[in-house]
């Protein structure tokens, strides 16, 4: 198997609304899915923000692949931060379930990271759910530790 990650382009604008519906599909059942669902403004179509991205400069659209089937991708934006420096975020960064522990998030993050260090960013980061082991131990594989952890209540259940 041939597991790369390449830029995702205006031809892969299908590929990159499948994969953006199944990664909320697989986001909901996880603790705290719910949240980052609801505070998603492109909730009712997450394929937009992978779409409008492509046309940014701020921003690389990433598409993972297995013998050049699209099975992830990774969204990732740079922003100059308060001290001048660059900064790179995984905004997003989903692979399909059969498709993982092969190689192909790893590819992404590879090329997420060399993109984020082209453009000279200090530092990267990106979210991992609270319970997703599987995603925190991905991000510490790749010499990303946690930086802060974010908490929350719900209000009406009081």
């Amino acid at each position: 198997m041939d597991e790369t990650a390449r830029l995702a382009g205006v031809d892969d604008v299908h590929a990159l609304r499948r994969l953006a519906a199944a990664s909320r599909e697989d986001l909901a059942p996880k603790r705290g899915g719910d949240v980052v669902d609801r505070l998603d403004p492109h909730r009712d179509d997450p394929g937009s923000r992978l779409i409008d991205a492509l046309s940014r400069s701020d921003s690389s659209v990433y598409l993972g692949t297995i013998d050049g089937t699209a099975v992830g991708y990774g969204l990732l934006t740079v922003k100059t931060v308060s001290d001048g420096s660059l900064h790179a975020v995984v905004d997003e960064l989903f692979v399909e379930e059969d498709a993982r522990e092969v190689g192909v998030g790893e590819a992404l993050i590879d090329a997420l990271i060399g993109d984020a260090k082209s453009r000279g960013a200090r530092a990267i980061q990106s979210l991992a759910l609270p319970g997703d082991r599987a995603t925190k131990n991905f991000f510490e594989s790749q010499g990303m530790v946690a930086r802060a952890i974010v908490v929350h209540r719900w209000l009406d259940e009081d």
